[in-house]
């Protein structure tokens, strides 16, 4: 229990999970935020390709 206690403030192995951790919440809340964008983006452009199409005249 000594040995654990005395290796403790000088192991890195937790900290470097954390960072993992921390940086995977960081790519998947910009992933989200992008997707928020660019759906709220696309809407305009989607209705309007869509009464375009329909108001072709079909055959």
């Amino acid at each position: 229990m000594h040995d654990i206690l005395k290796r403790f403030p000088t192991d890195e192995g937790g900290a470097v999970t954390v960072d993992w951790v921390v940086l995977t919440a960081a790519i998947g809340f910009l992933a989200v935020g992008i997707a928020a964008g660019i759906s709220s983006a696309a809407i305009e452009p989607a209705d309007s390709v869509g009464n375009q199409l329909s108001e072709m005249v079909t055959e």
